[in-house]
């Protein structure tokens, strides 16, 4: 049992450490066992205890259900990692992986909708979810009711990818157990959470990102306004990638969600070939993932005093603020207030938001 892997598990398991916090610890002190001993002493800087570090022996029971139920890790930086996914501010450090890796050669494409949607909608997203697989593409979706089955059903020949809110042994809807057992054998699954997470509200976004982190473009086929489907799109735009929408009646409040986001600049598609048109140009982003990288790591944390401390802190407040805005208000080094701000996630005094915000507890 790999040692870096039980270190790693360790520390994105121990509460008040996220994938931000997580990515630049390591950038910090080049190992994550390394990390782990320094964070009891970044957390007192932060003026909070340090937080309940995972033990080594749950981290490898964690690691035995994983390999008991068949599925591996990807670990962030290493070649199987999914590249784009990787571009991520906040990729997740480790993800559980079942199935085809294989599958994140070829060019992905997100497809998600209406839980409830149309029997119109469900039988469009099937078509185009063949038809891309036709053109060689992946189809990712979130093992979802609605366009999310459809959409994989669809590409279950040709590829796809589900990626579930929970952890890889739970079936959310439990009518997808079959599904999901299938794309495990046929596919790929993927899971942020540990093996048992029940899925609950607060996952649902995290599964979000991965998906359209994952993928060149998402298409959106029926989605009401204010949607996870419409959160989805917003992620994938503030990734830098292609989003798409299937126009729907205005008669059709699930259609509302997609004709807004055409409005709003989204690409009108209507079928394969136009999807395959938007992301041809950015075909070339995918790599293959046997290759070694090194994610980007925005700064690099340096040493912070208590003068900066308390200058960061005076700007911080219960509003969400740009980390960029508090770098140029405070006219201090990025990799200091990087570092301020990492005390203080530590510390259990920070809340990070979309977008690069943060705020104080």
């Amino acid at each position: 049992m790999s040692a870096d892997l039980v270190a790693r598990l360790r520390l994105i398991r121990s509460p008040s450490i996220g994938p931000v916090s997580f990515r630049h610890l390591l950038a910090r002190f080049g190992s994550a066992e390394a990390a782990l001993a320094a964070v009891p002493d970044l957390a007192a800087r932060g003026g909070g205890r340090s937080p309940n570090l995972v033990t080594a022996a749950a981290a490898e029971k964690e690691i035995a259900q994983v390999e008991a139920l068949g599925a591996r890790y990807l670990m962030l930086g290493q070649g199987l990692y999914p590249h784009l996914l990787a571009e991520l501010g906040d990729a997740p450090p480790l993800l559980m992986a079942k199935g085809d890796l294989r599958l994140f050669e070829r060019p992905l494409v997100a497809m998600v909708g209406a839980r409830n949607a149309s029997a119109a909608a469900c039988r469009f997203a099937r078509g185009l979810a063949h038809d891309l697989g036709d053109a060689g593409a992946v189809i990712v979706s979130g093992l979802a009711r609605g366009i999310d089955s459809a959409a994989h059903d669809g590409a279950l020949a040709s590829g796809t990818i589900g990626v579930v809110a929970g952890g890889i042994d739970v079936f959310y809807p439990p009518e997808n157990e079959a599904r999901q057992q299938t794309m495990m054998e046929q596919g790929l699954v993927l899971a942020e959470m540990p093996p048992g997470t029940e899925p609950h509200a607060r996952h649902f976004p995290y599964r979000n990102r991965i998906i359209a982190g994952l993928a060149l473009g998402t298409v959106v086929i029926e989605a009401a306004p204010r949607s996870g489907s419409l959160i989805t799109a917003r992620l994938a735009t503030e990734a830098g990638r292609e989003v798409m929408a299937v126009p729907g009646s205005p008669l059709d409040p699930r259609a509302q969600g997609c004709n807004s986001l055409i409005r709003d600049g989204a690409t009108l598609v209507q079928s394969a070939a136009d999807v395959m048109e938007t992301l041809t140009p950015l075909a070339g982003r995918v790599a293959s993932p046997r290759s070694h990288f090194e994610p980007e790591i925005p700064s690099q944390p340096a040493d912070a005093d208590d003068a900066a401390r308390r200058v960061v802190e005076e700007l911080l407040g219960p509003s969400p603020a740009p980390i960029d805005e508090i770098v140029r208000l405070s006219g201090l080094a990025s990799g200091a207030v990087q570092m301020v701000l990492l005390e203080l996630d530590l510390a259990g005094r920070l809340d990070r938001h979309a977008g690069g915000k943060v705020s104080l507890r």
